[in-house]
Protein backbone atom coordinates (compact mmCIF):
# COMPACT_ATOMS: atom_id res chain seq x y z
CA UNK A 1 0.00 0.00 0.00
CA UNK A 2 1.76 3.41 -1.29
CA UNK A 3 -0.75 6.21 0.77
CA UNK A 4 -1.43 5.83 4.25
CA UNK A 5 -4.25 3.86 5.89
CA UNK A 6 -6.88 6.00 7.23
CA UNK A 7 -9.35 4.38 9.70
CA UNK A 8 -12.35 5.67 11.41
CA UNK A 9 -12.48 4.45 14.88
CA UNK A 10 -15.44 5.14 17.21
CA UNK A 11 -15.71 4.49 20.64
CA UNK A 12 -16.63 6.39 23.75
CA UNK A 13 -14.15 4.60 26.25
CA UNK A 14 -11.53 7.55 26.39
CA UNK A 15 -9.16 5.32 28.27
CA UNK A 16 -9.44 2.34 25.61
CA UNK A 17 -9.99 4.96 22.91
CA UNK A 18 -6.24 6.72 23.40
CA UNK A 19 -4.54 3.46 24.15
CA UNK A 20 -5.40 1.90 20.64
CA UNK A 21 -5.32 4.93 18.45
CA UNK A 22 -1.83 5.08 20.11
CA UNK A 23 -1.27 1.74 19.21
CA UNK A 24 -2.82 1.88 15.58
CA UNK A 25 -0.78 5.09 14.70
CA UNK A 26 2.70 3.28 16.38
CA UNK A 27 2.01 0.74 13.60
CA UNK A 28 1.82 2.92 10.83
CA UNK A 29 -2.16 3.78 10.32
CA UNK A 30 -4.12 7.14 10.46
CA UNK A 31 -6.22 7.07 12.88
CA UNK A 32 -9.74 9.23 12.88
CA UNK A 33 -11.16 9.04 16.35
CA UNK A 34 -14.74 10.01 17.89
CA UNK A 35 -16.54 9.49 20.63
CA UNK A 36 -20.34 9.31 19.45
CA UNK A 37 -22.08 7.69 16.49
CA UNK A 38 -23.27 10.86 15.06
CA UNK A 39 -20.13 13.07 14.40
CA UNK A 40 -18.79 9.75 13.10
CA UNK A 41 -21.16 9.64 10.71
CA UNK A 42 -21.24 13.36 9.98
CA UNK A 43 -17.25 13.22 8.87
CA UNK A 44 -17.61 9.66 7.22
CA UNK A 45 -20.03 11.45 4.39
CA UNK A 46 -17.08 14.03 3.99
CA UNK A 47 -13.72 11.99 4.01
CA UNK A 48 -12.52 9.01 2.78
CA UNK A 49 -11.80 6.18 5.20
CA UNK A 50 -10.29 2.55 4.72
CA UNK A 51 -11.53 1.33 7.46
CA UNK A 52 -14.09 1.37 9.90
CA UNK A 53 -13.86 0.63 13.66
CA UNK A 54 -16.60 1.08 15.53
CA UNK A 55 -17.72 0.50 19.20
CA UNK A 56 -21.82 -1.04 19.87
CA UNK A 57 -22.79 1.20 22.93
CA UNK A 58 -22.14 4.72 21.58
CA UNK A 59 -23.80 8.04 22.88
CA UNK A 60 -26.20 9.86 20.05
CA UNK A 61 -26.15 7.07 17.73
CA UNK A 62 -25.22 3.84 18.30
CA UNK A 63 -22.95 1.57 16.88
CA UNK A 64 -25.70 -0.70 14.89
CA UNK A 65 -27.21 2.51 13.30
CA UNK A 66 -24.19 4.17 12.61
CA UNK A 67 -23.14 1.17 10.30
CA UNK A 68 -27.17 0.57 8.30
CA UNK A 69 -26.16 4.53 8.07
CA UNK A 70 -22.55 3.75 6.36
CA UNK A 71 -24.19 0.92 4.53
CA UNK A 72 -26.74 3.00 2.61
CA UNK A 73 -23.94 5.16 1.08
CA UNK A 74 -20.80 2.99 1.09
CA UNK A 75 -21.04 -0.85 0.72
CA UNK A 76 -17.52 -1.27 -0.01
CA UNK A 77 -15.12 0.43 3.03
CA UNK A 78 -14.87 -2.81 5.63
CA UNK A 79 -16.62 -2.42 8.84
CA UNK A 80 -15.13 -3.72 11.91
CA UNK A 81 -17.36 -4.15 15.39
CA UNK A 82 -15.93 -3.50 18.55
CA UNK A 83 -18.33 -5.05 21.40
CA UNK A 84 -18.76 -6.47 24.85
CA UNK A 85 -21.84 -8.58 24.06
CA UNK A 86 -21.08 -12.15 23.61
CA UNK A 87 -24.51 -13.35 22.16
CA UNK A 88 -24.44 -14.83 19.41
CA UNK A 89 -27.66 -12.89 18.39
CA UNK A 90 -26.21 -9.42 19.03
CA UNK A 91 -23.00 -10.57 16.76
CA UNK A 92 -25.14 -11.94 13.59
CA UNK A 93 -27.33 -8.68 14.07
CA UNK A 94 -24.23 -6.53 13.42
CA UNK A 95 -23.62 -8.79 10.55
CA UNK A 96 -27.00 -8.41 8.90
CA UNK A 97 -26.81 -4.68 9.23
CA UNK A 98 -23.56 -4.66 6.62
CA UNK A 99 -20.69 -5.16 9.36
CA UNK A 100 -18.07 -7.43 7.74
CA UNK A 101 -16.54 -8.67 11.20
CA UNK A 102 -16.28 -7.96 15.15
CA UNK A 103 -13.79 -8.52 18.26
CA UNK A 104 -15.21 -8.97 21.55
CA UNK A 105 -13.95 -6.95 24.34
CA UNK A 106 -11.39 -7.18 25.92
CA UNK A 107 -9.02 -7.39 23.00
CA UNK A 108 -5.71 -7.85 22.19
CA UNK A 109 -3.88 -5.05 19.81
CA UNK A 110 -2.32 -8.17 18.21
CA UNK A 111 -5.36 -9.34 17.42
CA UNK A 112 -6.97 -6.13 16.27
CA UNK A 113 -4.00 -5.54 13.56
CA UNK A 114 -4.51 -8.88 12.09
CA UNK A 115 -8.02 -8.78 11.47
CA UNK A 116 -7.10 -5.00 10.11
CA UNK A 117 -4.19 -6.78 7.72
CA UNK A 118 -6.73 -9.44 6.69
CA UNK A 119 -9.50 -6.65 6.28
CA UNK A 120 -7.07 -4.21 3.77
CA UNK A 121 -4.90 -7.08 2.31
CA UNK A 122 -8.34 -8.00 0.56
CA UNK A 123 -9.14 -4.27 -0.23
CA UNK A 124 -5.97 -3.09 -2.15
CA UNK A 125 -5.19 -6.77 -3.42
CA UNK A 126 -4.32 -5.69 -7.54
CA UNK A 127 -6.26 -6.76 -9.44
CA UNK A 128 -6.94 -7.14 -13.57
CA UNK A 129 -8.14 -4.24 -15.50
CA UNK A 130 -11.27 -6.48 -16.62
CA UNK A 131 -12.88 -8.97 -13.65
CA UNK A 132 -16.06 -9.97 -15.13
CA UNK A 133 -17.20 -13.60 -15.09
CA UNK A 134 -20.69 -15.51 -16.18
CA UNK A 135 -22.97 -16.68 -13.49
CA UNK A 136 -25.78 -18.02 -14.95
CA UNK A 137 -27.59 -15.25 -16.29
CA UNK A 138 -25.68 -13.14 -14.01
CA UNK A 139 -22.02 -11.19 -14.67
CA UNK A 140 -20.24 -10.93 -11.49
CA UNK A 141 -17.90 -8.35 -11.18
CA UNK A 142 -15.49 -8.75 -8.21
CA UNK A 143 -13.64 -5.85 -8.85
CA UNK A 144 -16.07 -3.80 -8.42
CA UNK A 145 -18.39 -5.12 -6.10
CA UNK A 146 -21.45 -6.00 -8.70
CA UNK A 147 -23.68 -8.67 -9.74
CA UNK A 148 -25.25 -7.50 -12.64
CA UNK A 149 -28.45 -9.11 -14.49
CA UNK A 150 -31.11 -7.78 -17.24
CA UNK A 151 -32.84 -6.88 -14.15
CA UNK A 152 -30.21 -4.84 -12.26
CA UNK A 153 -27.38 -4.88 -10.61
CA UNK A 154 -26.76 -6.28 -6.68
CA UNK A 155 -24.03 -4.33 -5.22
CA UNK A 156 -21.85 -6.23 -2.93
CA UNK A 157 -19.98 -5.95 0.12
CA UNK A 158 -16.31 -7.17 0.00
CA UNK A 159 -16.57 -9.80 1.81
CA UNK A 160 -20.08 -10.84 -0.46
CA UNK A 161 -17.72 -10.77 -3.28
CA UNK A 162 -14.62 -12.66 -2.03
CA UNK A 163 -17.28 -15.39 -0.37
CA UNK A 164 -18.58 -15.85 -3.94
CA UNK A 165 -15.60 -15.41 -5.94
CA UNK A 166 -14.46 -18.43 -3.99
CA UNK A 167 -17.85 -20.14 -4.68
CA UNK A 168 -17.65 -19.77 -8.33
CA UNK A 169 -13.51 -20.80 -8.59
CA UNK A 170 -14.41 -23.99 -7.10
CA UNK A 171 -18.27 -24.48 -8.62
CA UNK A 172 -19.28 -28.12 -8.60
CA UNK A 173 -16.59 -29.22 -6.15
CA UNK A 174 -17.39 -28.67 -2.52
CA UNK A 175 -15.63 -26.53 0.12
CA UNK A 176 -15.18 -27.32 3.39
CA UNK A 177 -16.31 -24.95 6.01
CA UNK A 178 -13.13 -24.59 7.58
CA UNK A 179 -11.50 -23.85 4.28
CA UNK A 180 -14.05 -21.22 3.86
CA UNK A 181 -13.63 -19.51 7.08
CA UNK A 182 -9.94 -19.46 6.55
CA UNK A 183 -9.51 -18.37 3.38
CA UNK A 184 -12.28 -15.50 4.00
CA UNK A 185 -12.51 -15.06 8.03
CA UNK A 186 -8.77 -16.01 8.31
CA UNK A 187 -9.49 -18.06 11.28
CA UNK A 188 -11.90 -21.27 11.96
CA UNK A 189 -14.23 -20.25 14.86
CA UNK A 190 -17.58 -21.18 16.34
CA UNK A 191 -19.28 -17.51 15.83
CA UNK A 192 -17.24 -16.90 12.62
CA UNK A 193 -19.41 -20.52 11.36
CA UNK A 194 -22.16 -18.33 12.00
CA UNK A 195 -21.56 -15.09 10.46
CA UNK A 196 -20.50 -17.86 7.22
CA UNK A 197 -24.08 -19.09 7.29
CA UNK A 198 -25.18 -15.36 7.22
CA UNK A 199 -23.02 -14.41 4.33
CA UNK A 200 -24.38 -17.66 2.64
CA UNK A 201 -28.25 -16.94 2.88
CA UNK A 202 -27.47 -13.46 1.51
CA UNK A 203 -25.78 -14.72 -1.62
CA UNK A 204 -28.34 -17.51 -1.92
CA UNK A 205 -30.67 -14.48 -1.64
CA UNK A 206 -28.95 -12.44 -4.65
CA UNK A 207 -28.87 -15.86 -6.91
CA UNK A 208 -32.73 -16.40 -6.39
CA UNK A 209 -33.67 -14.71 -9.30
CA UNK A 210 -31.85 -17.31 -11.88
CA UNK A 211 -33.49 -20.99 -10.59
CA UNK A 212 -29.83 -23.02 -12.44
CA UNK A 213 -28.02 -21.83 -9.95
CA UNK A 214 -28.07 -23.74 -6.40
CA UNK A 215 -25.51 -23.38 -3.10
CA UNK A 216 -25.75 -26.46 -1.93
CA UNK A 217 -25.35 -27.84 1.65
CA UNK A 218 -22.89 -30.58 2.15
CA UNK A 219 -23.84 -32.23 5.76
CA UNK A 220 -21.40 -31.91 8.28
CA UNK A 221 -18.68 -31.07 5.46
CA UNK A 222 -19.40 -27.65 3.62
CA UNK A 223 -21.15 -25.93 0.65
CA UNK A 224 -20.97 -26.30 -3.08
CA UNK A 225 -22.22 -23.81 -5.88
CA UNK A 226 -23.66 -25.80 -8.34
CA UNK A 227 -25.19 -25.07 -12.35
CA UNK A 228 -28.82 -26.77 -13.92
CA UNK A 229 -26.75 -29.05 -15.24
CA UNK A 230 -25.02 -30.58 -12.51
CA UNK A 231 -27.91 -30.50 -11.11
CA UNK A 232 -29.67 -32.29 -13.42
CA UNK A 233 -27.19 -35.04 -14.25
CA UNK A 234 -27.11 -35.81 -10.18
CA UNK A 235 -30.90 -36.44 -10.22
CA UNK A 236 -30.69 -38.82 -12.65
CA UNK A 237 -28.23 -41.03 -11.02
Amino acid sequence: MSEKVTILYVEDDETLSFVTKDNLELNGYNVVHFADGKSALDHFTKYNFDLCILDVMLPEMDGYKLASNIRKSDIETPILFLTAKSLKEDRIHGLKLGADDYITKPFSIEELILKIEIFLKRKFVNQPATNNTALGKFIFDHRNLKLHSKDGSVNLTQKEADLLKLLLDNKNNTLTRENVLKKIWGENDYFLGRSMDVFISRIRKYLRPDSSLKIENVHGVGFRLLEEEVIDSSLKK
